[in-house]
């Protein structure tokens, strides 16, 4: 997990605008429900976006990819060449450029702006010698009108075994989820705040256990007293403008989710004990660490949520960053 995550860590966004909550939209009078892309536009704006990643990841320069990033995945990927920009002000000395190959784009219908498609793309960054199937590269890509560029907003790395069929009409194209939409276990809108919950206290208990729910919060509780320092989490709802979840409607009935949350992570050291920060902490640093190190990260989810008033939600799906930090 933790290899994935720093696979990823360089790719972030900023602009996921919110779906809305009824099927149809009114933008400048447009009322058809249309797909949201092409796949030759779809395909040119992975091509695109790629390029400005390795060009960024190559000078760990933020300016060049800020263009093609949004919301959690944008938040991410800019503090984290930020960070490393700092570190190595003379570029990245281990520049391997990504491939983002075998794209398969799922694109819905809906009405109006903004409009967003999935891609579901082969990587080179996680490959192996196994026998076991290469994980995949899941990114929603959003624009908010015909003059702007697709940015990338959210991406999750997956096993391909875990990524569900999707209902689709007689022309291939996919469904979009309104984030109020009442017909699951969970409205899209209310994932954030109930995860957040969740992490808190372990409840509401709608979340499937597993490595993203369960095994995290016992991960954090052993790490929340350890010999001469204390460590306190708090994880707050991060679901609006650029940061809204965007949702896919799965063959079952069910629903594919992409949401965001702010996670907090708090240290505190005993008298005479000092905090280490590593670089890329320090890189983003205010205040000084005297006694205590804040950490905030923007942490992006998929989870795949049941049709109907039962059933638990499943967490396929993590990629948390660091955003910034602060001392005290």
């Amino acid at each position: 997990m933790r290899r994935l995550s720093r696979a990823a860590a360089g790719l972030a966004a900023t602009v996921v605008l919110s779906l809305t909550a009824s099927a149809c939209v009114t933008v400048h009078g447009e009322r058809e429900i249309v797909p949201t892309a092409t796949e030759a536009e779809a395909a040119k704006a992975l091509e695109e976006f790629t390029a400005a990643y390795n060009e960024a990841d190559k000078a760990y320069d933020p300016a060049l990819d800020a263009d093609h990033v949004t919301g959690a995945l944008g938040a991410v990927n800019q503090a984290g060449l930020k960070a490393r920009g700092t570190n190595y002000p003379d570029g990245n000395p281990q520049h391997v450029p990504l491939e983002l190959t075998d794209a398969r784009f799922v694109i819905p219908k809906k009405a109006g702006w903004p409009r967003w498609f999935l891609a579901d793309t082969d990587s080179n960054r996680d490959r192996d010698n196994s026998d076991q199937l290469d994980n995949r590269w899941l990114l929603v890509f959003v624009r908010g009108g015909v003059e702007d560029t697709w940015k990338a907003a959210y991406l999750t790395i997956v096993s391909p075994d875990r990524i569900p069929e999707f209902k689709r009409d007689e022309d291939g194209h996919a469904q979009a989820v309104a984030p109020d939409d009442a017909a699951f276990a969970v409205a899209p809108r209310d994932l954030s705040k109930d995860y957040a919950a969740y992490l808190q206290d372990g409840s509401p208990e709608h979340f499937a256990a597993g490595p993203h729910t369960t095994g995290w919060r016992q991960t954090r509780e052993k790490n929340t007293s350890l010999p001469g320092l204390s460590t306190q989490y708090i994880d707050h709802a991060l679901d609006s403008g650029a940061f809204a979840p965007l949702g896919l409607v799965q063959q079952d009935g069910g629903a594919l989710v992409f949401f965001s949350v702010k996670n907090f992570e708090r240290q505190t050291a005993a008298p005479g004990v000092q905090i280490k920060v590593v670089p890329d902490v320090k890189a983003l640093l205010t205040g000084e660490v005297k006694s205590t190190l804040t950490k905030e990260r923007v942490s992006s989810q998929l989870v795949s949520v049941p049709a109907g008033g039962g059933g638990k939600s499943d967490i396929l799906g993590r990629m948390a960053g660091l955003t910034s930090a602060k001392g005290s």
